[in-house]
């Protein structure tokens, strides 16, 4: 049984800004010539590993709202430089809009059942900009 994971994307203000960072991560990998694979480092280790594996996806929260997905591809083992144990969560590239949903600030990561994560938004769309507010009027009104 598939299981998602959320999590707060700290420092974008919106999916650009997310998607802007992973580009100069794999920009800066393929000039070192090191592992160009997508990862969340985090402190924790999902116990439910190989649900999240089974289809799961990365659900970020920008600024309050959860906006868009990621598949998560593989969970490693990793190390920090201070030598630290710590969790990877190896991404696929393509960042998939939501329909833009409020959550509230938590720490860490939340698990994500299926049934309640947000529909994705037609290839195209984009609600970076839009309200939440306003967002739920366009959704009810059937234009996004």
């Amino acid at each position: 049984m598939t299981v998602h994971i959320l999590k707060l994307c700290v420092g974008s203000d919106k999916v650009s800004d997310l998607a802007e960072w992973q580009a100069t991560r794999i920009a800066l990998a393929t000039k070192a010539g090191t592992d160009l694979r997508l990862k969340h480092i985090t402190r924790n280790t999902p116990r439910r590993a190989d649900e999240v594996t089974d289809g799961g996806s990365l659900y970020w929260v920008v600024r309050g709202v959860i906006r868009v997905r990621q598949l998560i591809t593989a969970i490693e083992s990793h190390e920090r430089e201070d030598g630290r144990p710590a969790c990877a969560l190896v991404l696929g590239p393509e960042l998939v809009r939501t329909q833009p949903r409020r959550f509230r600030a938590f720490q860490g990561w939340r698990y994500f059942a299926v049934e309640d994560a947000p529909p994705d938004l037609p290839a195209g769309a984009d609600a970076d900009d839009v309200p939440e507010e306003m967002a739920a009027e366009l959704r009810g009104l059937g234009l996004i």
